[in-house]
Protein backbone atom coordinates (compact mmCIF):
# COMPACT_ATOMS: atom_id res chain seq x y z
CA UNK A 1 0.00 0.00 0.00
CA UNK A 2 1.47 3.38 -0.80
CA UNK A 3 2.33 5.92 2.04
CA UNK A 4 0.46 9.19 1.95
CA UNK A 5 2.08 12.37 2.85
CA UNK A 6 0.65 13.46 6.50
CA UNK A 7 -1.81 16.54 5.25
CA UNK A 8 -0.16 18.65 8.37
CA UNK A 9 3.16 18.28 7.04
CA UNK A 10 1.98 19.37 3.55
CA UNK A 11 1.61 23.43 4.93
CA UNK A 12 4.47 25.82 5.65
CA UNK A 13 2.20 26.75 8.31
CA UNK A 14 1.30 25.52 11.79
CA UNK A 15 -2.08 27.26 11.45
CA UNK A 16 -2.50 26.93 7.60
CA UNK A 17 -5.12 29.63 5.52
CA UNK A 18 -6.44 27.87 2.31
CA UNK A 19 -8.27 29.75 0.13
CA UNK A 20 -10.37 29.14 -2.70
CA UNK A 21 -10.14 29.49 -6.44
CA UNK A 22 -13.84 29.06 -7.58
CA UNK A 23 -13.99 28.37 -11.47
CA UNK A 24 -16.39 30.27 -13.61
CA UNK A 25 -18.84 27.77 -15.22
CA UNK A 26 -16.80 25.08 -17.35
CA UNK A 27 -17.43 24.64 -21.10
CA UNK A 28 -20.94 22.66 -20.77
CA UNK A 29 -22.04 24.31 -17.96
CA UNK A 30 -25.16 26.39 -18.45
CA UNK A 31 -23.79 29.57 -17.38
CA UNK A 32 -20.57 29.14 -19.61
CA UNK A 33 -19.95 32.32 -22.22
CA UNK A 34 -18.04 30.38 -24.35
CA UNK A 35 -14.49 31.91 -23.55
CA UNK A 36 -12.04 29.17 -21.87
CA UNK A 37 -9.19 31.61 -22.01
CA UNK A 38 -11.09 33.56 -19.63
CA UNK A 39 -11.87 30.84 -17.24
CA UNK A 40 -8.45 30.21 -17.09
CA UNK A 41 -7.28 33.88 -16.86
CA UNK A 42 -9.40 34.55 -14.11
CA UNK A 43 -8.15 31.00 -12.05
CA UNK A 44 -4.76 32.38 -12.98
CA UNK A 45 -4.92 35.81 -11.06
CA UNK A 46 -6.93 34.74 -8.33
CA UNK A 47 -4.32 31.60 -7.86
CA UNK A 48 -1.58 34.12 -7.39
CA UNK A 49 -2.96 36.93 -5.63
CA UNK A 50 -3.91 34.40 -2.80
CA UNK A 51 -0.30 33.26 -2.83
CA UNK A 52 1.00 36.76 -3.14
CA UNK A 53 -1.08 37.95 -0.11
CA UNK A 54 0.59 35.30 2.16
CA UNK A 55 -2.19 32.03 1.44
CA UNK A 56 -0.83 28.58 2.80
CA UNK A 57 -2.63 26.55 0.17
CA UNK A 58 -5.59 26.71 -1.87
CA UNK A 59 -8.68 24.67 -3.62
CA UNK A 60 -9.41 24.24 -7.36
CA UNK A 61 -13.40 23.97 -7.46
CA UNK A 62 -15.89 23.84 -10.17
CA UNK A 63 -18.40 26.43 -7.99
CA UNK A 64 -19.84 28.08 -11.64
CA UNK A 65 -20.80 24.48 -12.70
CA UNK A 66 -24.25 25.03 -11.05
CA UNK A 67 -26.76 22.81 -11.31
CA UNK A 68 -24.11 20.48 -9.93
CA UNK A 69 -23.94 16.86 -11.54
CA UNK A 70 -24.47 14.47 -7.81
CA UNK A 71 -21.10 12.10 -8.10
CA UNK A 72 -20.20 11.64 -12.45
CA UNK A 73 -19.45 14.57 -13.73
CA UNK A 74 -18.88 14.74 -17.22
CA UNK A 75 -15.30 13.79 -18.91
CA UNK A 76 -14.97 16.81 -20.69
CA UNK A 77 -15.49 18.53 -16.84
CA UNK A 78 -12.66 16.72 -16.01
CA UNK A 79 -10.37 17.33 -18.94
CA UNK A 80 -10.82 21.38 -18.26
CA UNK A 81 -9.90 21.06 -14.58
CA UNK A 82 -7.09 19.27 -15.76
CA UNK A 83 -6.18 21.39 -17.81
CA UNK A 84 -6.49 24.49 -15.22
CA UNK A 85 -5.44 22.75 -12.88
CA UNK A 86 -2.39 21.99 -14.93
CA UNK A 87 -1.46 25.90 -15.30
CA UNK A 88 -2.67 26.70 -11.49
CA UNK A 89 -0.11 24.67 -10.30
CA UNK A 90 3.05 25.51 -12.35
CA UNK A 91 2.39 29.13 -11.35
CA UNK A 92 2.01 28.80 -7.35
CA UNK A 93 4.56 27.21 -5.26
CA UNK A 94 1.43 26.77 -2.54
CA UNK A 95 0.03 23.27 -1.93
CA UNK A 96 -3.01 23.08 -4.06
CA UNK A 97 -6.48 20.88 -3.68
CA UNK A 98 -9.04 20.14 -5.95
CA UNK A 99 -12.42 20.01 -5.53
CA UNK A 100 -14.90 18.41 -8.01
CA UNK A 101 -18.25 19.10 -7.24
CA UNK A 102 -21.16 17.80 -6.33
CA UNK A 103 -19.31 14.57 -4.83
CA UNK A 104 -17.19 13.23 -7.59
CA UNK A 105 -14.08 11.86 -5.46
CA UNK A 106 -13.21 9.74 -8.13
CA UNK A 107 -12.48 12.43 -10.11
CA UNK A 108 -11.12 14.80 -7.90
CA UNK A 109 -8.30 12.37 -7.02
CA UNK A 110 -7.28 11.71 -10.90
CA UNK A 111 -7.46 15.39 -11.19
CA UNK A 112 -5.02 16.03 -8.22
CA UNK A 113 -2.81 12.70 -9.33
CA UNK A 114 -2.60 13.70 -12.77
CA UNK A 115 -1.37 17.61 -12.29
CA UNK A 116 0.45 16.49 -9.11
CA UNK A 117 -1.69 17.95 -5.88
CA UNK A 118 -1.54 17.96 -2.87
CA UNK A 119 -4.85 16.72 -1.52
CA UNK A 120 -8.68 16.74 -2.65
CA UNK A 121 -12.04 18.26 -1.06
CA UNK A 122 -14.81 15.49 -0.75
CA UNK A 123 -18.21 16.45 0.56
CA UNK A 124 -20.06 13.12 1.36
CA UNK A 125 -17.02 10.82 2.15
CA UNK A 126 -18.76 8.34 4.73
CA UNK A 127 -22.06 8.49 5.57
CA UNK A 128 -25.67 9.39 3.29
CA UNK A 129 -26.83 13.65 3.56
CA UNK A 130 -29.64 15.04 1.31
CA UNK A 131 -28.63 17.46 -0.63
CA UNK A 132 -30.60 19.87 -3.98
CA UNK A 133 -28.19 17.02 -6.27
CA UNK A 134 -30.42 14.30 -4.36
CA UNK A 135 -29.47 11.70 -1.86
CA UNK A 136 -25.57 11.42 -1.88
CA UNK A 137 -23.53 8.24 -0.19
CA UNK A 138 -20.36 8.52 0.27
CA UNK A 139 -17.81 6.34 -1.52
CA UNK A 140 -15.15 6.05 1.08
CA UNK A 141 -14.08 2.15 0.01
CA UNK A 142 -14.07 3.50 -4.00
CA UNK A 143 -11.79 6.84 -3.07
CA UNK A 144 -9.18 4.80 -0.84
CA UNK A 145 -8.55 2.34 -3.49
CA UNK A 146 -8.55 4.17 -6.20
CA UNK A 147 -5.72 6.08 -4.55
CA UNK A 148 -3.95 2.84 -4.11
CA UNK A 149 -4.57 1.81 -7.52
CA UNK A 150 -2.65 4.70 -9.09
CA UNK A 151 -0.26 5.43 -6.55
CA UNK A 152 -1.43 9.11 -5.83
CA UNK A 153 0.65 11.09 -3.29
CA UNK A 154 -2.85 13.02 -2.54
CA UNK A 155 -4.50 13.74 0.96
CA UNK A 156 -8.49 12.74 1.44
CA UNK A 157 -9.86 16.25 3.24
CA UNK A 158 -13.31 15.26 4.16
CA UNK A 159 -16.25 17.06 5.36
CA UNK A 160 -18.44 16.40 7.72
CA UNK A 161 -22.00 17.24 8.11
CA UNK A 162 -21.49 18.99 4.76
CA UNK A 163 -22.67 22.40 3.94
CA UNK A 164 -25.57 22.65 1.46
CA UNK A 165 -26.97 19.31 3.08
CA UNK A 166 -28.57 17.29 5.81
CA UNK A 167 -27.22 13.89 6.78
CA UNK A 168 -29.23 11.21 6.88
CA UNK A 169 -29.56 9.27 10.28
CA UNK A 170 -28.85 10.65 13.68
CA UNK A 171 -25.27 10.49 13.86
CA UNK A 172 -23.67 13.47 16.08
CA UNK A 173 -21.17 15.11 14.29
CA UNK A 174 -18.56 14.02 16.48
CA UNK A 175 -19.28 10.70 15.60
CA UNK A 176 -19.42 11.58 11.73
CA UNK A 177 -15.90 12.95 12.16
CA UNK A 178 -14.63 9.42 14.17
CA UNK A 179 -16.51 7.27 11.02
CA UNK A 180 -14.62 10.10 8.80
CA UNK A 181 -11.49 9.28 9.92
CA UNK A 182 -11.56 5.65 11.33
CA UNK A 183 -13.63 3.82 9.13
CA UNK A 184 -13.08 6.27 5.94
CA UNK A 185 -9.57 6.74 6.62
CA UNK A 186 -9.87 10.23 5.38
CA UNK A 187 -6.37 12.49 6.43
CA UNK A 188 -8.40 15.57 7.69
CA UNK A 189 -11.20 16.51 8.35
CA UNK A 190 -13.74 19.90 7.69
CA UNK A 191 -16.65 21.47 9.84
CA UNK A 192 -18.61 24.23 7.99
CA UNK A 193 -21.43 26.05 8.70
CA UNK A 194 -25.05 25.84 6.35
CA UNK A 195 -24.34 27.16 3.22
CA UNK A 196 -21.17 29.30 1.50
CA UNK A 197 -20.05 31.99 3.59
CA UNK A 198 -22.19 31.08 6.44
CA UNK A 199 -20.31 31.65 9.51
CA UNK A 200 -19.36 27.83 11.19
CA UNK A 201 -20.50 26.92 14.51
CA UNK A 202 -17.40 27.33 16.60
CA UNK A 203 -19.10 24.72 18.78
CA UNK A 204 -19.40 22.44 15.96
CA UNK A 205 -15.34 22.84 15.38
CA UNK A 206 -14.66 22.33 19.48
CA UNK A 207 -16.76 19.46 19.27
CA UNK A 208 -14.48 17.61 16.26
CA UNK A 209 -11.37 18.92 17.87
CA UNK A 210 -12.15 17.50 20.93
CA UNK A 211 -13.69 14.13 20.05
CA UNK A 212 -10.47 13.26 17.89
CA UNK A 213 -7.87 14.45 20.13
CA UNK A 214 -9.89 11.78 22.59
CA UNK A 215 -8.54 9.14 19.76
CA UNK A 216 -4.61 9.94 21.47
CA UNK A 217 -3.92 9.58 18.35
CA UNK A 218 -0.16 10.03 17.70
CA UNK A 219 -0.65 12.47 15.01
CA UNK A 220 -4.58 12.99 14.95
CA UNK A 221 -5.92 14.46 11.80
CA UNK A 222 -6.78 18.23 11.51
CA UNK A 223 -9.78 20.21 11.67
CA UNK A 224 -10.33 22.97 9.02
CA UNK A 225 -13.49 25.29 9.52
CA UNK A 226 -14.86 25.33 5.66
CA UNK A 227 -17.22 28.19 5.81
CA UNK A 228 -17.45 31.92 7.15
CA UNK A 229 -14.09 32.61 8.54
CA UNK A 230 -13.02 36.11 8.26
CA UNK A 231 -10.66 38.65 9.47
CA UNK A 232 -12.71 38.81 12.55
CA UNK A 233 -13.38 35.14 13.16
CA UNK A 234 -9.98 33.42 12.31
CA UNK A 235 -8.47 33.93 15.58
CA UNK A 236 -12.19 32.66 17.23
CA UNK A 237 -11.23 29.30 14.81
CA UNK A 238 -8.56 28.01 15.94
CA UNK A 239 -9.10 29.05 19.98
CA UNK A 240 -12.05 26.34 19.44
CA UNK A 241 -9.57 23.88 17.94
CA UNK A 242 -9.39 24.27 14.53
CA UNK A 243 -6.22 23.49 12.80
CA UNK A 244 -6.73 25.24 9.68
CA UNK A 245 -8.99 27.37 7.74
CA UNK A 246 -10.69 27.59 4.32
CA UNK A 247 -11.71 31.01 2.96
CA UNK A 248 -13.68 32.03 -0.16
CA UNK A 249 -16.19 34.34 0.04
CA UNK A 250 -14.17 36.71 2.99
CA UNK A 251 -11.59 36.93 0.58
CA UNK A 252 -13.16 38.17 -2.39
CA UNK A 253 -13.97 41.55 -3.57
CA UNK A 254 -17.07 43.33 -1.92
CA UNK A 255 -17.12 39.72 -0.03
CA UNK A 256 -18.90 38.16 -3.17
CA UNK A 257 -18.07 34.61 -4.00
CA UNK A 258 -18.46 35.26 -7.33
CA UNK A 259 -15.98 38.04 -7.60
CA UNK A 260 -12.02 38.04 -8.07
CA UNK A 261 -10.36 37.35 -4.86
CA UNK A 262 -8.87 40.59 -3.02
CA UNK A 263 -5.18 41.28 -2.37
CA UNK A 264 -6.35 43.00 0.49
CA UNK A 265 -8.70 41.17 2.11
CA UNK A 266 -6.38 37.85 1.60
CA UNK A 267 -3.83 40.05 3.18
CA UNK A 268 -5.85 41.55 6.11
CA UNK A 269 -7.16 37.72 7.17
CA UNK A 270 -3.15 36.62 6.87
CA UNK A 271 -2.14 39.55 9.20
CA UNK A 272 -5.07 38.66 11.23
CA UNK A 273 -3.61 34.83 11.91
CA UNK A 274 -0.30 36.04 12.28
CA UNK A 275 -1.67 38.74 14.48
CA UNK A 276 -2.97 35.88 17.00
CA UNK A 277 -0.49 33.55 16.59
CA UNK A 278 2.13 35.79 17.68
CA UNK A 279 -0.07 36.17 21.12
CA UNK A 280 -0.17 32.79 21.99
Amino acid sequence: MPTTTPLRTRFDADRPVVGMVHLPPLPGAPGFDGDRDAVRTRALEDARRLETGGIDGLVLENFGDAPFHPDDVPKHTVAEMTAVATEVTDAVAVPVGINVLRNDADAALSVAAAVDADFVRVNVHVGTAATDQGVLEGRAHETLRLRDRIDADVAILADVHVKHATPVGDRSIERAALEAVERGRADGVIVSGPGTGDETALEDVERVADALDATDAADRAPVFVGSGVTSETVADCFAAGADGVIVGTALKEGAETTNPVSSERVGDLVAARDADSSAD
